[in-house]
Formats: structure tokens, sequence, C-alpha cells
């Protein structure tokens, strides 16, 4: 049987919708379990990840609670893959796996062999706000205890009332990107992200990870107005699992890895075997989740690679509207590259190619408030020459040359206290100018998913923090073509688009950009 997954705002997105009654019921009957049970629900939200302290706050253990045996813990919990070119295959696994027990217990209810979990496409019109089934406390089987809703649900805003994906901070520029892995040093990290083993919280994180998976996590969870350190589930890798919407998150994300690969830039997964086989077959953890039955199902990436192979699929695998930077990267092709189709085009500009500092910043930075920081990236002469010249050899040779130098900002060494931080970064705005009347400046925004666990000293990368990386290749075409890369640095401004407290102590390590090409 194929199992299709259909858009959660079918219908309106209230309990209408019989596919998400079914859900709310099958996670009714997954809560009942104790914590011990792998196929309860909080065992499957500690694969995500766990916390003890977060996890007793929120009200998800008790003293009561009869923790699984070490060796289970061991083998399943904390296990998400993220700053890594597994974050795709494993969050699919997980999401399957998920569906099938929820199926079952369905089944068992008296429901549909055929539920699929829907997914929250918070990029359609008028559907980015939390499906209204989600934001009642009320459901048809009760009152007071719908199992879709909890408590630490912030939002964006400031009084944490209002739950919503803000447009203006969230796109689909990954789909631009034709590489599925990407590079570390400080060029493209790839829209899959960049080669890793095991890895439960790496960095930097892939195009599609950074933007939209992270600031959709963000700003769902927000964080308590009370206590701006207490994270929403959703904010922190930590209790992402518990949520209910985190489900239909990560089908979202998986539906647009769909997307990308029936698209006209991707040149597909990876064939590397490291890939294909996963961290297993170089001695690392291996990929492994419970079944229904509560036997362990082991998985690869190359399971995970074709949908087609995998007994489901999406009721919609159109991109949408085509981005600003989907049109913005064809022109610039086109431009340059000789006619051909748009994949040979592509190859023409992916990782296979140099990656150099341009220049850097070279003093620490605090984010905190709702005030602008700013800092000047300085520039060595020889790079910016090399990406000048970059430039003047399109120019000269246009339909046989590559595209000019691709360009990277990269926010090196973030740290913090707190998950629920976005902020915004522009570069060589106008002095005095309002942001808002820039978009053409705006390098991307930033959402500080998994830093609170990057920035200990306990994490694996012994509290270096995250790095982000964000294209700016259409500012410096831009600054290009205005005459104005004939500088000796550029200015970077960073904007919190929520307030951050003093104590999350958010700070970046230093600002560099780099170029990517010949």
């Amino acid at each position: 049987m194929t199992y299709l997954r259909t858009n959660v705002y079918a219908n309106g997105g209230d309990f209408s919708n019989s596919t998400i009654l079914w859900y709310a019921r099958g996670v009714a009957a997954m809560k009942e379990r104790a914590l011990a049970d792998p196929t309860s629900w909080r065992f499957y939200g500690a694969i995500h990840g766990f916390d003890t302290d977060l996890w007793r706050k929120d009200g998800y253990i008790s003293d009561l609670d009869a923790m699984p045996a070490q060796e289970q813990i061991g083998l399943y919990w904390n296990q998400c893959q993220h700053g890594s070119w597994y974050f795709l295959p494993w969050h699919r696994g997980y999401v399957l796996a998920i569906e099938a027990i929820l199926r079952e217990a369905i089944v068992r209810l008296g429901g549909p062999t055929d539920w699929a979990l829907p997914y929250w496409n918070y990029f359609a019109p008028n559907e980015n706000g939390l499906p209204p089934a989600f934001a009642t406390r009320d459901w048809p089987d009760g009152k007071g205890d719908n199992p879709l809703f909890v408590e630490q649900r912030w939002g964006p805003d400031k009084d944490g009332k209002t739950v919503y994906v803000p447009l203006d901070q969230v796109n689909l520029e990954a789909l631009t990107d034709p590489d599925f892995t990407g590079v570390s040093n400080g060029g493209d990290p790839g829209f899959g992200g960049v080669d890793t083993g095991y890895q439960h919280g790496g960095r930097p994180h892939g195009r599609l990870e950074g933007q939209p998976h992270d600031l959709v996590h963000v700003f769902v969870g927000g964080s308590n107005p009370a206590d701006p350190l207490l994270p929403g589930l959703m904010t922190t890798p930590r209790t992402a699992g518990l949520d209910p919407i985190f489900w239909l998150h990560h089908a979202n994300i998986d539906r647009l890895w769909e997307v990308w690969i029936r698209g006209p830039v991707s040149l597909g997964n990876p064939t590397e075997p490291k890939w294909l086989d996963g961290p297993e077959s170089i001695g690392d953890h291996p990929f492994v989740l419970p079944s229904p039955d509560g036997t362990a199902w082991t998985y690869t990436p190359g399971e995970m690679a074709n949908l087609a192979t995998l007994d489901y699929e999406y009721d919609d695998v159109s991109a949408g509207a085509v981005t600003s930077a989907m049109k913005r990267r064809m022109e610039r092709l086109r431009e340059f590259a000789a006619p051909r189709s748009m994949k040979g085009i592509t190859a023409m500009t992916s990782r296979r190619q140099n990656v150099e500092m341009v220049g850097a910043s070279h003093r620490p930075l605090r984010v905190a408030g709702r005030e602008e920081v700013r800092t000047s990236v300085q520039l060595n002469d020889g790079a910016r020459r090399r990406v000048t010249k970059s430039f003047t050899a399109a120019e000269a040779d246009a339909g046989q040359a590559a595209a000019p130098d691709r360009m990277f900002l990269n926010l090196e060494n973030v740290r913090g206290l707190s998950d629920a931080v976005v902020f915004q970064v522009y570069v060589n705005l106008p002095e005095d100018a309002n942001p808002a009347d820039h978009p053409e400046r705006l390098a991307g925004s930033v959402g500080l998913f998994g830093v609170t666990e990057a920035t200990s000293a306990d994490d694996e990368h012994g509290g270096a923090g995250l790095t982000f990386v964000l294209e700016i290749t259409h500012i410096i075409d831009a600054l290009h073509l205005e005459n104005a890369l004939e500088t000796d640095a550029l200015d970077v401004r960073i904007l919190p688009v929520m307030h951050v407290p003093e104590e999350a102590q958010v700070s970046i390590g230093r600002v560099s950009l780099f170029r990517q090409g010949r």
C-alpha cells in the first residue's frame, strides 16, 4: 500500500479533517504509555533529544517515572542528526518510524488502515499560522485535554500568545542550491549538509536545515515570557520531539527534500558509500529506531533516498511560488553559462571549487535586547581582487566561462544560553537607512536552534558554538555592478528580530567572508 501524506490545512486545519482527529487519538494512545516503553510518546521524543532539567520543568518527567535500561538509552536516545549530511535521511526514518507506531494505534482504535501523517506547509497562502486543531485545549473527544495542544508553544511575539511562522523571515532559497553535500571550510554548506560521521549537533547546518528548518523551530517554540531562558518545546532539540507539531514540520521538511530532487537545479543525492551506508559503515552509531512491536529497526541513508521505494508519497511536491533567490540564480547562470541543460549549468558552480577567505572582523560581538550590532569585515586585497577578476573573466567570455565566484558570509562561534533567538544580517546598508527599505542588502535570517547545547563545555565541540553560513552572492554581484567592490571593508549589521535577554549571553566570535570559485 502507498500511503498519502496530505496538507494539514485541508478542510481548514481543524478537527473536521479526520486525518488530524485520528492523529490526535494516536498521540493520546502513545502518551498513555510509560516512559520506558519504546513505543511511547516520551520515549520517541527522547530519541531526538533529552535533558532531565528541561523535561522536569516542562512536566514531562517526574520521580514516579521508571527510566529505560541504560542499554536502551544508549541505543536510542539523543540520536538526532544535525549539522550533517545525515540530517535529512535520519529524520526521514524518524518520521516513518513514528508514523508506523501511530498508524498501529489508530487501527487498534478502529481508525483507517491507510492513515498517514499530514504535513504543515507554512509557505502556502494563509497557512503560516498554527493549525487550529493544535491551538485549542478542547477536542471532539474531551474538554481541556487535547493531546495536540501544549503549553510550551509561545511563538515569535513578546507576549507569547500567538503562534505563527513570520513569512518575511523564512524562505525556500535552499531549493536553489545544486549540491546536496557542502563544505565546512566557509563555502557553500550544501542543500543537505556537510560530509560528517554520526553527528548529534554539528556545525555548520546545511541550507535546508538552516532555512527554513531551524527558524520554524525557534519561531513556533519561542520562550516563556515570564522566564526568557525557558524555551518552548520546539525551540531546542532537547525537547522538540515532544511537541505534536514537530512531526508535521518535519514531514514538510521531508517533502521539500523531494521538491528539491525533482527541481531544475538539483544534482541529486550523494552517491558516496559513506553516505549511502550511513555512519555504521565507518564504525559510528547506527541509525536505529523502535518498531511498533518494540524491536529495533536499523536503516541507512541509502534506504531513505528514494521516495518511490518507501510506500508513501505527498499530495503536492511543487515548490510553489518561485523565490526571488531562484530567479536571481537562474538569471545569473544563464548570463554566464553556455546554453545547455539546467543541471549541466549548475554543475559549473558546484562545490568542487576552491574556497578562500576574503576577509574577517577583528573582535567578538555581543547581541542583546533589540539593538543593532555592527561590525566591519576587513578585506584581504589579494582575495578581493580575485573576486573582481572572476567577474572580469565571466564578462569577457560569457557563454564559456564559469559564473563569477559565489560569496558566503560566515557567523562563526555563535554561543548563547537561549535557542529562542533570531536575527537578521545586512551587508553594506546605506548609512541611517531603514533596513526594511533595503531587502536587496539582506544576507539572511539566522535562528539559534541548538546553540545552548553547542555552547556547553560538555558538548562534543567543547563549547565552540555554532557557525551559520549565508550566501551573499547577490549582494556582491550588486556591489560589483555599482563599482563598489574597490573597498577595504564591508559593513555588517546584526538586527535581533525578537528581544534577546542579557542573561542569554549571545555572542558571535567572528564574521568572515569567503569566496568559492575557480
